[in-house]
């Protein structure tokens, strides 16, 4: 079953069993006679509104991101608790508003009722689904391809576990050696072999149209685990790694069980879903209101911007961002124009000779990034995230730094850790420092964190500090 498939399996289905527990709600409270009605309640409109109303709530908590293999003790839950602050919403606008006409209703009691009804509904629902998802991945239908690094014992305990829990809906095809040399004879699964050398893992990915990369490789080969998680991370994979059991015990590994099988996820996105919309609402919102403000200083710095020097007022440049997708980054013009005409690529330094007159005041204002508020709206960037940078640059680093590419993992941004916690990329030391940074916001990513960024960089444009490229 495909993500598009299941996404709108589950949307119908909620649409189905959502609606049902408010008729079913709305039969007991008017039909039967049960309870006194001040008014006769309306039946279509009010049930449409609580639709949506779920959706978007089903939707900032997550429940309509792709499920694979997930416990469906783990799902109702998270509706549980998503039920529970949406009925909570309900109540207390019920509260207010029943404060403020003077009325005294039982409709505050009923919308427990209603609560008890959702769930149930709601329940049977993504019950049914997960059961119907569980036995196609049995038959076959949906199911993902998968390589074990390693050769050892660990990795044929692994595989023997999968093959024996279709439903986790996993093939693996096979093994990724730690030695090109090693030849091994498998007692467990004789049809199962050594695809090639883990160093080759991206050509077996492409190769063999891999979705999950499972590590089992032993302590001492830590170097090769850093270059494996490298050379994946920009590839659409999800990777696993199976801890051991003196990590477990240590409680330096936190792992989940799927099937009874240990695995650590590596590089799971930290941020809930519910901070990742309104994260984008933000972003829109205070982006729309920078360029409203700012209109009458952006018309200015654009006439001053023609009147200093020849050239176009925007500068646009090819930028890599979430996912490596490119995108152009539009900026007020600062430079020369054809300013790396003779030089290529460099990045810009402190004190540039190639920064105009008029650049120079609006690099120190700032208001060279205001135009990128156009890139926030249409989902290119966000207010705070890593900074993006050129294609040419991508490469270079992505070869010389590991991990430099696990930035390409979250959008862009306008501000970032980095940008308020370090000077200017002069040396390349100076962006494995920018790195850490970025990394340190990508592991801890939250609103708050986002907060905090915006605050900084407010202090960083009143004095003067800090590097925006």
């Amino acid at each position: 079953m495909s993500p598009k498939i299941e996404k709108i399996l589950i949307l119908l289905t909620d649409f189905i069993t959502i609606n049902s527990a408010f008729i079913f709600y709305f039969i007991i409270r008017v039909q039967t006679g049960w309870f006194d009605l001040i008014i006769m309640p309306e039946f279509f409109m009010p049930m449409l509104v609580v639709y949506i109303y779920w959706v978007v709530i089903f939707t900032f908590v997550g429940m309509y991101r792709t499920w694979f293999a997930a416990s469906r003790l783990d799902e109702l839950s998270t509706l549980f608790k998503a039920s529970f602050v949406g009925i909570f919403i309900l109540f207390f606008m019920i509260f207010i508003d029943d404060y403020i006409h003077n009325v005294r209703t039982s409709t505050r009691v009923l919308i427990f009722i209603y609560w008890g009804t959702f769930l149930l509904f709601v329940s049977i629902g993504r019950l049914f689904i997960r059961a119907l998802q569980r036995r196609l991945l049995i038959k076959g239908i949906g199911r993902k391809n998968a390589v074990i690094v390693g050769t050892n014992s660990k990795a044929h305990e692994v595989e023997t576990e999968i093959v024996n829990h279709k439903a986790l809906g996993l093939d693996v095809v096979g093994y990724a050696s730690l030695n090109n040399n090693i030849k091994i004879e498998l007692e467990k699964n004789k049809e199962a072999r050594i695809l090639g050398s883990a160093h080759e893992i991206q050509h077996l990915i492409d190769q063999y149209n891999i979705k999950e990369v499972i590590i089992a490789v032993d302590k001492k080969e830590d170097d090769l685990l850093v270059e494996i998680i490298s050379k994946c991370e920009n590839k659409n994979v999800g990777l696993k790694i199976v801890p051991d059991l003196y990590e477990i015990l240590s409680g330096q590994a936190k792992t989940s069980q799927i099937y009874g099988i240990p695995l650590i996820d590596i590089m799971p996105e930290l941020m809930p879903e519910w901070e990742k919309k309104l994260k984008r609402l933000i972003d829109i919102v205070v982006s729309l209101i920078i360029l409203i403000f700012n209109s009458p200083i952006c018309l200015l710095a654009a006439i001053a911007i023609k009147m200093d020097s020849p050239g176009p007022i925007f500068f646009t440049q090819e930028r890599c961002g979430m996912n490596n997708t490119q995108f152009r980054i539009v900026k007020f013009r600062s430079m020369f124009p054809n300013a790396e005409k003779f030089t290529g690529p460099v990045w810009s330094q402190k004190d540039d000779p190639r920064v105009t007159r008029i650049g120079r005041i609006i690099r120190k204002l700032r208001i060279d990034e205001i135009p990128q508020m156009f890139n926030v709206l249409k989902g290119e960037m966000s207010l705070v995230g890593p900074r993006p940078e050129r294609p040419y640059f991508v490469e270079m680093l992505s070869k010389e730094i590991p991990f430099y590419k696990r930035r390409l993992k979250v959008r862009p941004g306008i501000t970032g850790w980095a940008q308020v916690k370090h000077k200017y990329d002069e040396t390349i030391e100076d962006v494995k420092i920018k790195l850490r940074y970025d990394l340190f916001y990508i592991e801890n990513m939250s609103l708050r964190m986002d907060f905090k960024i915006l605050f900084r960089t407010v202090f960083v444009v009143l004095f003067g500090k800090g590097h925006y490229n």
